[in-house]
């Protein structure tokens, strides 16, 4: 994650020298050393911080001990509105941290434009799933594509990609001087391997099930409607209301890790010698959180407590029915598979079965088993 987080950073710098004046910019260059130019980048962002923020209904004020500042905005993935709070709470506040509620298996959608990103929601081929398989597991893995499946769902049903709020986070700390940015959300698979490990074998045929079957319309008020409570993560908990362990996985533990982020984040800033004579001079840091709606309450709550996000980040080990029934999926996968080929023909077995992905799945299967 430390390394997707320099890149970003990286990808940033040149954003946020020519942000406030894009004209004056090389004549900054070219008339001032490094170290005046280090200055007046400071003293107009801290120029545009003064006086109290114009900030958003969906912006939520949390502080540290240190004096430091959080600014949490409350988004709805698939929002137009969402977007524009993030902006305005990003200009007003002028942030020396951005965080995101995103891993660093998500970052690629800060990248990516808007159609592409509709295309790539929209289409959950076997690709995908090999994919999911394979970074995951077969059971998390399988959870991830039906999960995949409900964004589409909203992508298809808005024609809105989602993430927007994240892309604009990141493109507006590039326009802010000395503006960092992180990732804050646990990794992905992570997240899904302990919410698998929480339920038993009928609650995840249960849970594939709703989700497999989801099809309720969504209107773009529906939307805006949410903003109390994330869309996705709404949805999401009226299907696992029945599943407390899931909730609290996917969830109330991200939670956890989100505020320990933020408040690793927060920390007083060390200001360099070019700003004054004084050494290990610090100042109050000023961070923007965007995450989803959902999160904010549980990051309020767990905010003034002693985080510990070790236990958070392990992956129990799987049960013994949870192994027979992974083995009984792919026993199942393996038998369809061989009956197609019987009914196919001989000639076609062998041209399927020479193929290199048959045999290396093949090869991984039978060392699994023996």
């Amino acid at each position: 994650m430390e390394e997707d987080q320099r890149e970003a950073v990286a990808s940033l710098t040149p954003l946020a020298v020519s942000a406030d004046d894009p004209q004056n910019m090389s004549d900054v260059q070219q008339n001032l050393s490094d170290e005046d130019a280090f200055k007046l980048l400071w003293e107009m962002k801290m120029r545009k911080r003064q006086g109290k923020p114009n900030l958003p209904d969906t912006v939520t004020e949390l502080g540290t001990e240190d004096g430091c500042k959080v600014y949490l905005v409350g988004t709805a993935h698939f929002s137009e509105s969402s977007r524009k709070d993030v902006v305005k709470t990003i200009q007003e506040v002028q942030p020396d941290v951005v965080v995101v509620e995103l891993c660093q298996y998500r970052v690629s959608m800060l990248k990516m434009d808007e159609k592409t990103l509709l295309k790539e929601a929209r289409e959950i081929n076997l690709d995908k799933l090999q994919q999911a398989i394979k970074q995951n597991g077969v059971m998390s893995g399988l959870m991830q594509i039906l999960l995949l499946k409900v964004s589409a769902h909203i992508t298809e049903q808005l024609g809105m990609a989602p993430g927007g709020e994240f892309r604009e986070a990141f493109k507006e700390a590039g326009k802010v001087p000395f503006c960092k940015f992180h990732l804050g959300d646990r990794p992905i698979p992570i997240t899904f391997k302990r919410a698998i490990a929480a339920l038993s074998i009928w609650q995840k045929v249960k849970l594939a099930w709703g989700l497999c079957f989801l099809s309720d319309p969504i209107s773009k008020d529906d939307v805006e409607k949410c903003k109390q409570k994330d869309l996705l993560e709404q949805m999401m908990s009226e299907m696992i209301g029945e599943f407390p362990d899931l909730h609290r996985t996917i969830v109330a533990e991200r939670d956890v890790y989100l505020a320990y982020m933020l408040k690793q984040a927060a920390k007083p800033l060390e200001l360099p010698l070019a700003l004054g004579p004084e050494p290990s001079q610090q100042i109050p840091s000023v961070v923007v959180g965007v995450v989803g709606m959902g999160h904010i309450p549980g990051i309020e709550k767990n905010w003034n407590n002693l985080l510990n996000i070790q236990e958070l980040m392990s992956v129990p080990p799987p049960s013994l029915a949870a192994k027979v029934f992974k083995f009984a999926v792919k026993a199942t996968l393996m038998g369809l598979m061989g009956y197609g080929c019987y009914r196919v023909g001989k000639g076609t077995i062998h041209l399927i079965l020479s193929r290199p992905f048959i045999q290396s799945y093949l090869h991984k299967f039978t060392n699994q088993i023996f």
